[in-house]
């Protein structure tokens, strides 16, 4: 069975373009409920990326409830409906507080993150932090999305913690982790490049504290981001109320 290399140069990160390349051929009736997805060196080689990278865009799918992994045998694709409802799914964007309720228990995850990471990162974790940092940059630059950009730069945190349940965490919340992207409007200071630049600042704290090696100021930059985040959707709760 062979799946089409799609060329998406506005795809975002490898992961994102890896997983919407197998989502479209699941989607799409390509790859049939109950048929296994190539293997992983397939999947590498027809892809031209990492085999890091192919584990994430299944680590995606998965989270979606679209494929599941069995010991020995391969990757399935699931029947429509079979998986069960997957946690952080349901997150209701249309309300604020659904959000500030993401954002607390974020918080309470990826303040320790931080701290670790600046602790156990390597070389490679910590110029990885660093390019998902720039990533950020560079879309704010071009006026595109930043929201991909801004997830990415949040899971190469929690990989740099070196505890694998860290990623885990991020992965299973997926997308809606980084709610900006389902509130844009065109006329929405959240999307405005002030409050972006804003943003990019604040990761900018928690990307030095990790390089570093700072642990606590790690701690409190990641506090005060998500912190940050949570007053000013309660600040747009109030408006709204």
């Amino acid at each position: 069975m062979d799946i089409d290399k799609r060329d998406d140069a506005n795809g975002g990160t490898l992961v994102v373009q890896v997983s919407k390349a197998l989502r479209h051929a699941i989607l799409s009736g390509k790859v049939k409920p109950g048929e296994k997805l190539p293997s992983e060196a397939k999947l590498t080689e027809a892809h031209g990326v990492s085999r890091t990278v192919v584990r994430e865009a299944i680590a995606a799918l998965r989270a979606d409830g679209l494929v599941e992994p069995r010991r020995g045998a391969g990757v399935f694709v699931l029947e429509p409906g079979a998986a069960h409802a997957q946690p952080f799914q349901n997150i209701d964007h249309a309300r604020i507080s659904s959000i500030i309720e993401l954002l607390e228990l974020r918080g309470a995850v990826e303040m320790e993150a931080a701290a670790l990471a600046a602790l156990r990162r390597s070389p490679a974790q910590d110029e990885e932090i660093h390019e998902r940092h720039a990533a950020v940059q560079a879309c704010i630059a071009v006026g595109e999305p930043t929201s991909g950009a801004d997830f990415e730069l949040h899971k190469a945190i929690a990989r740099a913690t070196n505890n694998p349940r860290f990623l885990e965490f991020i992965e299973l919340m997926g997308q809606s982790a980084i709610p900006r992207a389902a509130l844009q409007s065109a006329d929405n200071e959240r999307t405005s490049p002030a409050y972006l630049t804003q943003i990019h600042e604040e990761h900018g704290r928690i990307v030095s504290a990790i390089s570093n090696g700072d642990a606590e100021t790690a701690r409190d930059a990641m506090r005060d981001h998500l912190q940050g985040s949570q007053r000013r959707y309660r600040a747009l709760l109030r408006k709204d109320g």
